[in-house]
């Protein structure tokens, strides 16, 4: 059975095509979804293993429409090669926008951000009250 860890672990070879780190790692993805494709070829065949349609919706970390192309055939290619998966669904969400603070411990270490006395710390902006 496919499951969610199965794909994050596949999508940990697709790399933003700015920042040098794994889209998992930089917290990119925002949700799965997987769905048995009941129209497969060799549905309800015994021995045949039951194919998959992903929906992925991700955060891109930029609005250039060209790179926005390269991470989603990244994703689309990456997951081709599954044989869980017959088909997957790639939605680029405008919000909630992408900020450094999605990066997880393993994506700040990879691009060394954590343990550098000399970078700037990302906290979140409160906004004024009453605004």
């Amino acid at each position: 059975m496919l499951t969610q860890s199965d794909i994050l672990q596949a999508l940990r070879d697709c790399y933003d095509p700015v920042l040098p780190c794994n889209i998992v790692d930089l917290g990119l993805i925002h949700s799965i979804t997987i769905t048995p494709d009941t129209e497969a070829p060799g549905v309800n065949i015994p021995g045949v293993p039951q194919k998959h349609i992903i929906e992925i919706s991700v955060t891109p970390t930029q609005t250039e429409e060209a790179a926005n192309a390269q991470l989603s055939a990244q994703i689309s290619n990456r997951l081709a090669g599954l044989e869980a998966v017959s088909r997957t669904t790639i939605t680029l969400l405008d919000t909630p926008i992408w900020s450094p603070l999605n990066i997880t411990p393993a994506g700040r270490k990879t691009l060394g951000l954590d343990g550098n006395p000399h970078l700037v710390q990302i906290r979140q902006s409160k906004s004024p009250e009453g605004v």
